[in-house]
């Protein structure tokens, strides 16, 4: 039974490779597993990236189309106050006129109140009187027609006086909306702006994560292919035999020196320890 121990230790020994082995190819298998989801990561950040470029975009053609409403709303106001002005101004023009033509009627009244009397008693000579009478009572009727126009003119002038009010209050009072939607617009649009940013910051601390990462798990898998490669080359100069794998062969390499390793030299080996000699 003795000769038999040194095969059942080698046979444990086979076993427990092969079980560092299988640990070996579960850790690989995660780690391109972990290193896809990464990629894909990335690339979804990319667009994201991407996105929040073209948001900002739009966010700066609305302001600037916001500014140019705005402009042209205020032009229009301008425009309309100028209106307004004017038609203040006819109005005041027209009172003024107004207020002679009551004197001048007043005045008229007045006369036509005194020769009363009188209007009786040229009725009833009319017919004997010459026409130049005729053409002085045409002219008086035709004076009082003017004025009867005159009134009517004034009713009318008035009437757009005050519709030119209330258009410009509409104005202003639709300005002044219009000024408050978008003073809201905008705070919401600077909230939207502020949270993209934060979400910005936040994927740009995961992605420097993620570098880090990725970099650590890099220098990791770096740091065991060069002790492959330093462990094949010890045992290709222990059995003075030339190596015959490329040096990017880390797999291979492996496989030719598992079988003079023991799992407590692995495990040595994947925390970094320097291997014993093989010697």
């Amino acid at each position: 039974m003795g000769h038999f121990l040194p095969v059942l230790g080698l046979l444990e020994k086979r076993r427990e490779l092969e079980d560092a082995d299988r640990g070996l190819q579960a850790q690989k298998e995660v780690f391109q597993t972990n290193k896809a989801a990464l990629k894909q990561r990335w690339q979804q950040l990319e667009q994201k990236e991407q996105e929040l470029k073209g948001s900002f975009v739009h966010f700066d053609k609305f302001l600037q189309d916001a500014e140019a409403r705005r402009g042209r709303a205020l032009r229009r106001a301008a425009k309309e106050r100028h209106r307004a002005d004017r038609q203040e101004a006819e109005a005041l023009r027209l009172r003024a006129q107004l207020a002679h033509l009551q004197r001048e009627r007043a005045r008229l009244q007045r006369g036509l109140q005194r020769l009363e009397p009188c209007a009786r008693l040229l009725e009833q000579v009319l017919g004997q009187l010459p026409e130049e009478v005729s053409e002085l009572v045409a002219r008086f009727d035709s004076l009082a027609d003017t004025l009867a126009a005159l009134r009517i003119t004034e009713r009318q002038k008035l009437a757009q006086l005050e519709e030119a009010r209330a258009r410009l209050q509409r104005l202003q009072d639709a300005w002044q909306d219009e000024l408050l939607r978008q003073g809201q617009r905008r705070a919401q649009l600077l909230e939207r702006l502020e949270a993209a940013r934060e979400r910005t910051l936040h994927w740009e601390s995961k992605w420097i994560q993620i570098q880090n990462t990725a970099a650590e798990k890099t220098l990791l898998l770096g740091r065991t292919r060069m002790w492959a490669l330093s462990m094949f080359q010890a045992v290709c100069q222990h059995q003075r035999q030339p190596p015959t794998l490329d040096p990017e062969d880390t797999e291979g390499q492996l496989e030719q020196v598992r079988p003079l390793f023991t799992p407590e030299i692995i495990r040595n080996i994947m925390l970094r320890k320097t291997p014993p000699s093989l010697g």
